[in-house]
């Protein structure tokens, strides 16, 4: 697809579906920091005339003035009361929790409620719930990411063969998808996640067997559309491989429906893996992750905090996608002025 001055255009007076992507991004973007913004090691530590990363370094805490050679615990009261003696001083994340962090010096019991030194409480385990939500949800886009990229260029590579050359090998690949795209999805995912150990890496691979389907339609039916068109004609005529009209002249007008299901495609990668995190099939339980927080809201009532916050972050980040994608598709139509 060639770029247009005028979709830009066009996408810009979309005021909701601009103003979506910019917010999107700086939440993104403020999500690859989580290090930074919370965790429970100082990003900088001055102690006895020297300084200490503790962000990048471990110490043991006879560093600091501890009893014990073990990794210092920069949430004791007793370290703490080190860094603030004498000349002594350390520089804490906003947020002085990681997502695994335990509060083992709150208060109350766990789940806690929203207080000043969890903003927004902590889950079953006493683990900060806003370090969780910063990292679930960069863990969730990232995984997004890499599954919608995944889906693309398989679907597009499997449509772009069909459409092309059509025939015998579109009518085998077609029969071969409705066979595939029949498999039980939910049923193969309970038996990997009872075989192997959950992880990142199978997930992607488990759903990118089937992501890539619903775009293979959407490319098969551009090369279709496109093949027999004149200048396609005059390419094949001049001697051009296959391979460089596919990439040169179809590949470009058959990426309008690529890019314009591409935030669809995103927020449904997101939905599915808090999905299976909410049922259990997913990622390993000491990782961060939106639906392992929706299960423990339904398993604790009382605890409003981990559904509400959980459900907020979740359900803006999937609406942000939506309307980018609205904007998007009203952008990339070529009959709008």
């Amino acid at each position: 697809m060639r770029l247009d001055p005028r979709a830009w255009d066009r996408f810009r007076r979309n005021r909701r579906g601009y103003y979506s992507l910019w917010l999107f991004l700086v939440l993104f973007v403020v999500s690859l920091f989580a290090e930074i913004l919370s965790n429970d090691r100082p990003l900088l530590v001055y102690y006895d005339g020297e300084y200490y990363l503790p962000l990048v370094t471990s110490y043991p805490e006879t560093t600091f003035g501890g009893d014990f050679a073990t990794e210092a615990d920069y949430l004791d009261p007793y370290i703490r009361s080190r860094f603030s003696s004498g000349e002594n001083w350390a520089i804490y994340p906003p947020n002085p929790y990681s997502y695994n962090t335990i509060n083992y010096y709150s208060e109350e019991a766990n789940p806690s409620a929203p207080s000043e030194s969890n903003l927004l409480g902590t889950d079953d385990r006493g683990r900060d719930v806003l370090a969780r939500l910063l990292y679930g949800f960069r863990l969730s886009v990232i995984f997004a990411f890499v599954l919608t990229l995944i889906g693309m260029v398989i679907g597009i590579f499997a449509g772009a063969v069909q459409g092309y050359f059509g025939g015998r090998v579109d009518l085998i690949s077609q029969r071969f998808m409705e066979v595939w795209g029949s498999m039980p999805e939910l049923y193969l995912l309970i038996i990997f996640a009872s075989i192997f150990s959950p992880s990142i890496l199978l997930l992607i691979v488990l759903l990118s067997l089937f992501g890539w389907m619903g775009l293979a339609d959407y490319v098969r039916a551009e090369f279709l559309r496109g093949r027999n068109l004149n200048y396609v004609t005059a390419a094949r005529a001049l001697g051009l491989r296959n391979r460089t009209i596919m990439w040169r002249h179809l590949l470009p007008n058959a990426l309008t429906p690529v890019i314009t299901f591409l935030p669809f495609r995103i927020s449904g990668s997101i939905l599915a893996l808090t999905s299976l995190d909410f049922l259990g099939l997913g990622v390993p339980p000491t990782t961060p992750s939106l639906g392992e927080l929706l299960a423990q809201g339904k398993e604790n009532i009382d605890a409003w905090w981990l559904s509400m916050s959980t459900f907020i972050v979740l359900v803006g980040t999937l609406v942000l996608l939506i309307f980018i994608g609205e904007a998007l598709r009203e952008a990339l139509d070529s009959r709008r002025g």
